[in-house]
């Protein structure tokens, strides 16, 4: 069974906590999906995925899907591609079949934690907890941005003398 659901119930504490802690003991939570924002209609706040499964078996495992970034901007709305259900539905059915176990990272798009990750982290659902997006942003060339700095001020100057040279025409100085 999938539910959407929004995405604050992935973290926030209280009943929420003791319901994803519960579902999460009673191994019936297979797969939490972050979804885009802005995906359903007249609300702009991401959303989620539940997959519930009851005949689970022993495999305690939860899979954490990120497909946030994947989708088609829209005007009012955002849409998830043909593509971006795919990816979704390949990484997860890889995940039903056994082919993808804890640990195992894909592409910044999916992990597979255990009952004891989850645990640990206090049952937080939260995606990125599990699943690491970070891109590393390029190196910054400080000399080349210092030089440019100079450049800068070097202009600036000249241009600040050829007003003190207009204002003095003009008698203002």
């Amino acid at each position: 069974m999938g539910v959407v659901v929004p995405h604050g119930v992935l973290f926030r504490g209280s009943s929420e906590g003791r319901i994803r802690q519960k579902t999460i003991e009673e191994n019936l939570l297979e797969a939490a999906i972050g979804l885009p924002a802005n995906l359903f209609f007249d609300t702009g706040i991401p959303a989620a995925i539940f997959v519930f499964n009851k005949g689970k078996g022993d495999n305690r495992d939860v899979l954490f899907i990120d497909a946030s970034e994947r989708y088609e901007p829209g005007k009012n709305q955002n849409k998830l591609r043909e593509k971006d259900i795919e990816a979704v539905v390949a990484t997860y059915r890889r995940f039903n079949e056994g082919q993808l176990s804890p640990g195992v990272v894909e592409d910044k798009f999916s992990y597979v934690a255990t009952f004891e990750e989850v645990r640990e982290n206090d049952f937080n659902l939260n995606i990125p907890r599990y699943v690491d997006t970070f891109e590393e942003e390029p190196e910054v060339d400080l000399q080349a941005v210092q030089e440019r700095i100079e450049a800068i001020e070097a202009e600036l100057g000249e241009v600040q003398e050829e007003m003190d040279r207009y204002l003095e025409e003009l008698g203002l100085k």
